[in-house]
């Protein structure tokens, strides 16, 4: 060690040298950072000032395999490249860095290019040997009684999805019952009453959408019957709106399960020449919704309340079900009204 106090380049600090520096002990050093409300604050100050000078961080992954991991939680991404559960994840850990959490985020699934994603199985049993004390899950993982197993006691949130009966989970999610329905009211609003919509393909999200879809248009006397099956990728909306175009008496809106499906609606459309008769909604107002060469409607979820939702609700003892958060509708220049 140098005379300054300061450790060589060549060695990282360790609690010896930050109790060394502050003349206390060792166990009082690992106290301080496991359960600083329990060291006087004199001593505390000491502890913390050492250890910024030596320039020390206590080793996480060693206190999690010792059992010391209040301070850490997984957070498990079905799909790392999708901006939606991106949002919600950024959030998530924004929240659980101010409640004093480590996040720690991993992908869920090996990004094979398969339409049925498997489980990363070795990802999610790294994830639960370090024994985090809680995981947020954000948006459909495939297999999740292998996750709740790799877990163990671990508590556990859901974020951004629809997930089957998970007993002890408590989820959080955008209320799409009521997103639909505002979508449906301003179509309908702007004169539309021939409506389709593209979805039902994908998972328990797509279905639920376009259960929405249904009742939503039922409500206002309309058929809600007009739907033609896709997932949430572009080139099965684009497909799904040829079939619908192509019928005796087309939709004049057209509404999507996302927003990147919506893109191949408004594909198909252009490619009819009926850009300025048909109108087309997505879901999600993804950054793609707002770029100038596509300013579609779409429905805002508010991922960030997700997200921060999800990180209070582990971080708390509430157990409350479900949690469904208020969408709004943000309106551009895509949903135009019907012509005649």
């Amino acid at each position: 060690m140098a005379d300054d106090g300061s450790t060589t380049a060549t060695r990282r600090a360790t609690m010896r040298d930050v109790a060394d520096r502050a003349a206390v002990s060792k166990s009082l050093v690992s106290l301080a950072f496991s359960s600083p409300g329990s060291v006087g604050p004199e001593r505390l100050r000491r502890i913390l000032e050492a250890a910024e000078a030596l320039g020390f961080r206590p080793n996480r992954v060693a206190r999690s395999l010792n059992g010391a991991r209040d301070d850490f939680v997984g957070i498990l991404v079905a799909d790392s490249r999708n901006p939606v559960l991106a949002e919600v994840v950024d959030a998530a850990r924004v929240s659980l860095a101010a409640g004093g959490r480590l996040g720690l985020m991993t992908s869920a699934v090996l990004p094979d290019g398969s339409s049925r994603p498997r489980l990363d199985l070795d990802a999610v049993a790294m994830l639960g040997d370090l024994q985090p004390s809680g995981l947020i899950v954000v948006g459909s993982v495939p297999s999740m009684d292998r996750v709740v197993q790799a877990m163990g006691a671990a508590r556990i949130v859901i974020a951004s999805a629809r997930p089957g009966r998970l007993a002890g989970a408590a989820t959080v999610r955008g209320d799409d019952e009521v997103g639909i329905r505002l979508v449906i009211e301003h179509l309908v609003g702007l004169g539309h009453q021939r409506i389709g919509h593209v979805g039902g393909a994908g998972g328990r999200v797509a279905t639920g959408r376009a259960s929405a879809f249904g009742a939503a248009m039922r409500e206002r006397g309309l058929d809600g019957s007009v739907v033609a099956e896709s997932d949430f990728s572009e080139a099965a909306g684009f497909r799904a709106a040829q079939e619908l175009l192509d019928r005796d008496d087309p939709p004049t809106a057209i509404t999507a399960v996302n927003d990147l499906s919506a893109i191949g609606v408004m594909a198909a459309v252009r490619q009819r020449g009926r850009a300025a008769s048909v109108a087309v909604t997505g879901y999600d107002n993804t950054y793609l919704a707002a770029l100038g060469a596509v300013d579609l409607t779409s429905v805002d979820p508010d991922n960030a309340a997700i997200g921060r939702r999800a990180a209070e609700l582990l971080l708390s003892d509430q157990d409350p079900g479900e949690v469904l958060i208020a969408p709004t509708l943000r309106v551009r220049s895509s949903s135009v009204p019907p012509s005649g």
